[in-house]
Order: structure tokens, then C-alpha cells, then sequence
């Protein structure tokens, strides 16, 4: 089952879908449906960190080191997600956990697609 990335893949693409619809409705002033998204996205974080944590223990012979990082910069971005989404909620800033966020997603993207169970798109 964890021979390649599509059970990740996608619910790293769902959550960041989520994510994007708790935006949108904090801005629209929907509150309700807000928390409902982030309970749903919430879910999500659990299931990209066990099927990350499953492939990496199928996969940890491969360069656990390179691995471990993408790990931990992926959980950076789970957490800038849910940052971002509670400070909005409190009506505090948010513009650093936004860099914070862009600088882990890039990094967590290009370890995804250079590391062996990528696309290769840098080789």
C-alpha cells in the first residue's frame, strides 16, 4: 500500500484544499462553517502524519536523514496551517506564520520531488 505517495500525496493536496476553504470562509464572516473545515482539517493532519510516518518506516533505508528533515519541515507546515487559521480566528497577526509557511512549503515540496519517492523533476 505504501509502495508509492498517493495515499499522501492526496491528503496533503485535501488538507491544503481545506485550508484554503477556512480562509475563504473567515473572510466571508462564516464562523460556524469555519470551525466545522478546521475540525475536518484537523483530521487531515492526523492522516498526512500517518501515512508519512508509514512510508517512512517502509522506506527508512533508503537516506533516513533526508527523510527525517522532510518530516519535521512537513510538520512545520501543518503547523503554520493551524497557526495561521487560530491567530486569524483571534484577530491577531498572522503575517510571520504566512513567510513561515511559504519557506517550509517550498522546502518540504522540493525534498518531496528530489528524495528517491519523487517525481525527480531536479535530477
Amino acid at each position: 500500500m505504501f509502495d508509492n505517495t498517493h495515499a499522501h500525496i492526496t491528503t496533503w493536496v485535501i488538507a491544503l484544499i481545506l485550508f484554503i476553504v477556512a480562509l475563504g470562509l473567515h473572510n466571508a464572516g462564516k464562523q460556524k462553517g469555519m470551525k466545522v473545515v478546521q475540525m475536518i482539517l484537523r483530521l487531515f493532519y492526523l492522516l498526512i502524519i500517518l501515512t508519512g510516518v508509514l512510508m517512512f518506516f517502509k522506506h527508512q533505508g533508503i537516506d533516513p536523514a533526508l527523510y527525517g528533515i522532510k518530516a519535521l519541515v512537513g510538520i512545520w507546515v501543518i503547523a503554520m496551517f493551524e497557526m495561521i487559521l487560530v491567530r486569524m480566528n483571534k484577530g491577531k497577526g498572522t503575517g510571520i506564520f504566512w513567510v513561515q509557511l511559504i519557506i517550509a512549503f517550498i522546502i518540504v515540496l522540493y525534498l518531496g520531488l528530489r528524495l528517491p519517492l519523487g517525481l525527480h523533476p531536479f535530477a
